[in-house]
């Protein structure tokens, strides 16, 4: 580790102030496979930070934007969950230095705006969710062949080298295994918090999750957590029922097995008494059967999973008028810069195994990974430079 970090500073004091070039995965259209290019990142300007990326994961959201379902400007660099080091900062900043293990925040913290100061809000008005695809400036920090590159939720974290904003980076604990913690740069943290900070479960109830994906998974693990004394898993993949019940569902069913509404088989199994349910697929008829298998009066419906953009939803008013609640979050209502090393530090305590959702760790092979997630052989496919 020493010889490391002796490396690492002579790193730094090569590179600091220069431009940087790398290899990084490019999407020049949409619809296209991803081309491996040589690179310029540009050093960091006032508030910025420059990254070495050390480990990523290949998340859905990203996948999202490949096949035109998220919105994003092209030629861009994808990929938002990963750890990494400080190779240089600019002016300005106060809350990382070279050499620092940080966590790129795709949902950025600036503790300013209404929604950061908020004690409910994380949301944070710098966040790039509607695809702008440049940092805080207006501008980008990456070209390839004379050409501007554009930023994704303000990481891009398929490039040995990033430069994020310093609203947008977590100081972690040195000892965390990058290619462990990087999923609580999104996957986890997302799904976790959607129990334990969104949803709010309570000891002793019996909550549902819909999607048993990765973060499905873990939001299993926010409701085990949280004391939840019942967890049922849902997926027409009778496959993934083994690793859920592994991580703390106590049951899983599929919807093919029954021709009754599946809200129907929820109420039979549990004497009508579904506390909290989870929507963790980005489906909009499954969000309404979520919706509709929560208590009818004091039940809370969370939908988790992206839904597709430039789609209205229909369902009727009466499953809210009768006293459900209704709830969405980003990154599972988490503060990024606030929570994002505390679960770290909770990790490395043993709080929690996120070896349970790590399938498959490969070097920089991002086709590889991606056909792992588009076949459905992997939870969290982790790429290390």
């Amino acid at each position: 580790m020493f010889a490391e970090i002796q490396i690492q500073d002579k790193d730094r004091m090569g590179t600091a102030g220069k431009v940087i070039k790398c290899k990084a995965a490019v999407l020049w259209e949409q619809k296209q496979p991803f081309s491996i290019e040589e690179i310029e990142v540009a050093p960091p300007k006032t508030k910025e930070v420059r990254i070495k990326i050390l480990a990523t994961g290949i998340c859905r959201t990203d996948d999202h934007v490949i096949k035109g379902t998220m919105v994003s400007k092209f030629p861009v660099i994808v990929g938002h969950e990963a750890t990494g080091i400080v190779e240089s900062i600019g002016e300005g900043v106060t809350t990382v230095k070279p050499g620092d293990k940080v966590i790129p925040l795709f949902l950025p913290q600036c503790r300013e705006c209404n929604a950061c100061r908020n004690p409910d809000g994380n949301l944070c008005i710098r966040s790039d969710i509607t695809g702008r695809g440049v940092l805080a400036d207006g501008t980008t920090r990456f070209t390839c062949k004379g050409k501007p590159v554009h930023h994704f939720m303000n990481t891009s974290t398929f490039t040995e080298y990033t430069v994020v904003d310093e609203s947008s980076v977590a100081k972690i604990d040195d000892a965390a295994p990058p290619e462990k913690v990087c999923l609580i740069g999104c996957g986890f943290s997302t799904g976790y918090g959607a129990a334990v900070k969104t949803g709010k479960v309570k000891p002793g109830s019996t909550c549902v999750v819909f999607g048993l994906g990765g973060v499905g998974l873990s939001v299993i693990m926010g409701c085990k957590s949280a004391g939840a004394s019942r967890i049922i898993g849902i997926d027409l993949n009778k496959d993934k029922f083994e690793k859920a019940m592994a991580v703390g569902a106590t049951e899983c069913i599929s919807p093919k097995d029954s021709t009754k509404p599946i809200s129907e088989v929820l109420s039979e199994m549990t004497g009508n008494n579904v506390g909290y349910t989870f929507e963790v697929i980005g489906h909009l008829e499954t969000m309404i059967d979520a919706l509709a298998s929560c208590h009818m009066n004091y039940g809370t419906s969370v939908v988790v999973g992206v839904p597709p953009s430039a789609k209205m939803l229909t369902y009727d008013p009466m499953l809210l008028f009768t006293g459900r609640t209704w709830k969405g979050c980003v990154f599972g209502g988490l503060k990024s810069r606030d929570d994002v090393p505390k679960l770290v530090t909770e990790f490395l305590a043993k709080k929690f195994d996120l070896d349970q959702l790590i399938t498959h760790v490969l070097p920089f092979k991002i086709s590889e990974g991606f056909e792992l997630l588009n076949s459905g052989q992997s939870i969290r496919t982790v790429l290390t430079f």
